[in-house]
């Protein structure tokens, strides 16, 4: 009797703990996510469809998002060569140094973005030590396009490969091995045997990639200049209108990285349920 009396306590806590829980989740996604996000959309149509629709689609608007689309795509394609190279490095092959890679590849994590921009104007600005050099080919890269680039890289940098890595360090070297022995080229044996246990990590990576590349600010602003319509991204703009008073522009624009954030959930929730039906 006291055995089946614990057992019925014991579910009673269980299920008054997990409706606990579950409610504290719902009521701070609630406070700090879903009512922001109405907020916001009801910002950006308070003066009207027209008045939205003149802010979305005003030329520094769309210089703006031209110029994160292109920021955006450059990092995610540098890193994901890097990260596929650096994870296949670090995880199926032992080298003096290995451990010293894996904490440079953390560095952006730890990094404060605004310190960041500081350390590329310290080496491409006027007082910089390459300034001399991209002066005498006529290469600008601080409060220039490039400059966006390369802060975009610098922070989005370890995504890639530090999604890949636990994945290959899980698979082993038991399979290439083998693969090597019956005389397989070692592009073959990545192309056949790498690529596809990691595939879902790769894509997984490349979305995070994305959406921190896409909202990036901190490392953007202090090399950018912030020239209109030149090297200002989104959230650039948006912080220009803003602090202009243009409070229904800002919040339109907003809304466009709100739309550009929500497409890129929609894609990791995909890639989450591909590589959990393909057990990967």
């Amino acid at each position: 009797m006291n055995i089946e009396q614990e057992s019925v306590n014991l579910k009673k806590g269980t299920k008054v703990t997990k409706v606990v829980l579950i409610g504290v989740s719902l009521v701070f996604v609630l406070i700090m996510l879903v009512i922001p996000m109405l907020v916001l959309i009801v910002y950006a149509l308070k003066d009207g469809g027209t008045k939205y629709i003149e802010a979305i689609t005003d030329p520094y608007t769309i210089k703006a998002l031209r110029l994160t689309i292109v920021a955006t795509v450059t990092a995610v394609a540098i890193n994901t060569f890097f990260g596929l190279f650096a994870a296949w490095a670090v995880s199926k092959f032992h080298f003096r140094g290995k451990q010293l890679l894996l904490t440079i590849i953390d560095i952006p994590f730890a990094v404060s973005p605004v310190i960041a921009g500081l350390i590329f104007i310290l080496t491409f600005g006027r007082i910089g030590w390459a300034h001399d050099f991209l002066n005498a080919h006529n290469i600008k890269v601080v409060f220039a396009v490039p400059g966006v680039i390369i802060a975009t890289i610098f922070v989005t940098f370890p995504f890639i490969s530090r999604e890949i890595i636990p994945v290959l360090n899980a698979q082993g070297r038991d399979e290439e091995e083998a693969a090597a022995l019956m005389g397989a080229s070692g592009f073959h044996i990545f192309r056949k045997i790498t690529l596809p246990h990691m595939k879902w990590a790769l894509l997984y990576g490349i979305v995070l990639c994305s959406a921190r590349a896409m909202g990036e600010f901190g490392a953007v602003s202090v090399l950018s200049g912030h020239l209109r319509g030149k090297t200002n991204t989104l959230p650039l703009h948006v912080e220009i209108i803003y602090n202009e008073f243009k409070l229904s522009a800002a919040f339109a624009v907003s809304s466009i990285l709100v739309v550009l954030a929500v497409i890129i959930l929609i894609l990791r929730n995909i890639v989450e349920y591909k590589a959990k039906k393909g057990g990967r």
